[in-house]
């Protein structure tokens, strides 16, 4: 099973790419089919993020432990100009693009954990787990 995968970001077409690593990957753990729509969803919303704000960026999809438990763990990462106000950015229906500002609150109710580190000028980490189920 492969347990690390990087999915560069510098495209749309990339955004279907890491959505398809996490897809596989969570169906490999034994996530329910449910689980594994929400889970390739958040990525698909957090790759999203990085097309329209940052340009390029990374995708990481990998099982690690968080919390003294196995988790399907996404980290996004860029570059880019960063957030300026990361708990406004959580609130639904905020964006400061052309965007309904659903991504990163929607991402933040898929997963099971969610954090996002975020400096101006210096780029995002966004880090989202999914609890492995335990009969995997």
């Amino acid at each position: 099973m492969a347990c690390d995968i990087v999915v560069n970001i510098d495209k749309p077409d990339d955004i279907v790419a890491a959505r398809k690593a996490g897809h596989q990957l969570a169906s490999e753990l034994g996530f329910s089919l449910t689980d594994v729509t929400m889970i390739a969803t958040a990525i698909s919303e957090v790759a999203r993020n990085i097309t329209s704000y940052a340009g390029r960026g990374a995708v990481r999809v990998t099982v690690a432990d968080r919390e003294g438990r196995q988790a399907l763990v996404v980290r996004a990462e860029d570059e880019g100009p960063g957030i300026a106000d990361v708990e406004r950015a959580l609130e639904d229906g905020y964006s400061t693009g052309r965007g309904l500002g659903l991504g990163l609150p929607g991402a933040r109710r898929l997963m099971d954990r969610f954090t996002i580190e975020s400096a101006l000028g210096k780029g995002t980490v966004i880090e989202m787990w999914k609890w492995v189920p335990a009969r995997a």
